[in-house]
């Protein structure tokens, strides 16, 4: 068996959790990856895998292992493309990751229109709600909601969007609108649960303040918590307590009147958005055109420039 053959399968059996699926995607049969995966694993003399009736998952030593194979095989393609002429013209897969409610909002329609631009790129899109790993998980650009670390990644901010508290109007008139954080103790709110069931904490700030110094937290009862903002969202729509939210998140429906904003004076500092990308200026030409491209949509959207329109907050 060819090493590198090998070595593509099992990442793709890894990456896929399963054998048929691995072979579906690679156009082999089943049993021919079964056997490509037995003697890799002599080949290198330990087991990588652990398999189950409905899943396989990767071992101590196959974690390590795919790790390096899958920088192999991207130092190889990336060789290959640069052979090909790949660095000159846009062309080859491109993925990209974004949060959840943003990709779908704004990321999806300027891959479309890169697409049709760019008729020898092809894209793949994850969207969710945690960091991705570009370089661990093979992703070539990302867009990110937050202060960066330093790293040896490349950033290109295109805006920053606001953390806001929202209601609905039905839910302010029977309930008052708060005033200041030690407020929300009187009010119904709908959490945002991360790290498995931990309720983000409402951190509010002094008006005008511009860092951590001085904030409070505010404590407003959480009879649900959602992980997805969405679903937090929704539950303001209906009437059921606060939520908390991104600007961009509930521009449509604070513009709209179905919901308004409170408590503005006591925002945080806003949050960058920036698009993320590896390799800097070796980055291949398809990363390149799409992050200029992305770059120069993302920083026309009012809601990301500072040019939309807010009606006033809730009095």
């Amino acid at each position: 068996m060819d090493r590198l053959e090998g070595m593509k399968i099992f990442v793709a059996v890894a990456d896929a959790r399963g054998f048929a699926p691995a072979a579906r995607q690679l156009g082999l049969s089943a049993p021919a990856v079964s056997r490509a995966i037995v003697a890799l694993e002599e080949h290198v003399g330990a087991q990588l895998l652990r398999r189950s009736t409905r899943t396989v998952a990767l071992t101590e030593v196959g974690e390590r292992f795919h790790a390096d194979c899958k920088r192999i095989l991207a130092d190889l393609a990336e060789a290959e493309a640069s052979a090909s002429g790949a660095y000159g013209a846009p062309q080859g897969q491109l993925a990209i990751t974004a949060p959840q409610l943003f990709g779908r909002i704004h990321v999806s329609p300027l891959v479309l229109d890169f697409l049709a631009e760019h008729p020898l790129v092809s894209a793949r899109t994850y969207f969710a709600d945690h960091i991705v790993h570009l370089l661990d998980e093979g992703f070539d650009v990302a867009v990110r909601i937050a202060h960066l670390p330093d790293s040896g990644l490349t950033a290109v901010r295109v805006g920053d969007v606001r953390r806001v508290i929202v209601a609905s109007p039905g839910y302010l008139a029977a309930h008052g609108v708060p005033r200041t954080p030690t407020d929300l103790e009187h009010h119904a709110a709908i959490g945002f649960a991360i790290n498995g069931g931990v309720i983000a904490p409402w951190a509010l700030y002094p008006p005008g303040a511009k860092n951590k110094s001085g904030r409070e937290i505010g404590h407003p009862r959480m009879q649900l918590t959602a992980n997805t903002g969405e679903m937090g969202i929704a539950a303001a729509l209906a009437g059921r307590g606060l939520a908390r939210a991104l600007s961009y998140q509930v521009a449509d429906e604070v513009q709209a009147g179905r919901l308004r904003i409170v408590l503005s004076d006591h925002e945080p500092p806003p949050i960058p958005v920036q698009v993320v990308y590896v390799d800097g200026r070796k980055a291949a030409a398809k990363v390149k055109a799409f992050v200029a491209f992305a770059v120069e949509r993302l920083r026309q959207q009012p809601v990301l420039n500072g040019s939309f329109k807010w009606p006033a907050a809730a009095a």
